[in-house]
């Protein structure tokens, strides 16, 4: 019977140790599976542009951007004041002042949408008269669409006059324009630049070349460019292709931007390139952040904990079972 006993609790304890042990909840991910969401990127102004000072040899850089989002997330600001070395004894001047700005981000699995929007807006660069704006524009959107089994599109619009360098000027659909003002320079202007693909979208609603010579404060010349409006996306379980984050915007460029910009940018003071200080004004904006959460059961200590207890047992049997034969022999003598 003792022999028995010990053998049976043996078996139970070896069998049911495991058994406890698979039991327990191994570390899982429990975010939902399914098709990979899609993207959105949305940006109200971006400039990349050089700024040449007068006695010096030597270009100080102007990047500057307003409302860069990344989906999920929105931003809306109305003012960017940029403070660059070397200009004007280091005074901050406004780089653009609208009555709104807003870019917003949307993606999930089924839908991404890009958004961007600019009203009464007025873009300033160094060395320019306090009274001539590189451009002026009344409104100007951007749009871009990537639903899931649908095939994406974009659309921009600029609405009411637009003048550059002053002048009044009538843009074209999908066309350039040049602007040359003696004295001061020249401006190439695209509106409405789009990319279509399969799997992804986007829109700049106006893109300037610019090439300034104002030779005012110790600023000689002025090139680059300059972005206003621009969204994109790409549809869910897609790929933007092409585009590896350079910060710049052009026809063939879809999908997000990732250019060391993400969410948004917040208000503050940060360095935006070499000798350029940027700071924003306005609404702080809003981000949202999808995480997979791991882990275990909260029951598996226990189990664990069981499982151990029984196969400690199991060893305190065998060893009772060994003892016992061990004893056997001698009380068979007696």
């Amino acid at each position: 019977m003792p022999r028995r006993l010990a053998a049976t609790f043996v078996a139970t304890a070896l069998t049911a140790g495991p058994a406890l042990l698979l039991g327990a909840v191994p570390a899982h991910a429990t975010g939902s599976h399914g098709p990979a969401r899609g993207t959105a990127d949305a940006v109200v102004l971006r400039t990349g542009l050089n700024v040449g000072l007068l006695h010096k040899t030597l270009d100080v850089p102007l990047n500057a951007v307003l409302n860069d989002v990344h989906a999920p997330a929105s931003a809306s600001k109305t003012a960017l004041t940029v403070t660059l070395d070397g200009i004007d004894g280091g005074k901050p001047f406004r780089v653009l002042r609208a009555d709104a700005a807003t870019a917003r981000g949307t993606a999930d699995r089924h839908r991404a949408e890009g958004y961007a929007n600019l009203v009464r807006a007025k873009v300033h660069l160094p060395g320019l008269p306090p009274q001539l704006s590189l451009i002026e524009a009344r409104q100007v959107t951007a749009k871009a669409v990537c639903a899931a089994g649908q095939r994406p599109h974009a659309e921009s619009n600029v609405l009411g006059p637009v003048r550059v360098l002053g002048k009044k000027v009538t843009l074209t659909a999908g066309g350039t324009t040049d602007v040359k003002v003696p004295g001061v320079g020249e401006v190439r202007l695209d509106l409405s630049r789009k990319s279509v693909t399969s799997k992804s979208a986007a829109a700049t609603a106006l893109e300037l070349k610019v090439s300034l010579n104002p030779l005012r404060l110790n600023v000689a010349e002025v090139h680059g460019q300059v972005t206003l409006v621009r969204a994109g996306c790409t549809a869910p379980g897609g790929t933007a292709p092409g585009d590896n984050g350079s910060g710049g915007t052009s026809g063939g460029q879809t999908g997000g931007q990732s250019g060391g910009q993400s969410g948004g940018q917040s208000g503050g003071s940060k360095p935006a390139g070499g000798g350029t200080h940027v700071q924003q004004t306005g609404a702080k904006p809003g981000t949202g952040q999808n995480l997979a959460e791991t882990g275990g059961s909260s029951a598996t200590p226990y189990l664990a904990g069981g499982a151990a207890l029984l196969v400690a047992a199991g060893a305190g049997a065998i060893g009772y079972t060994r003892r016992r034969r061990g004893a056997a022999p001698q009380g068979g003598r007696g």
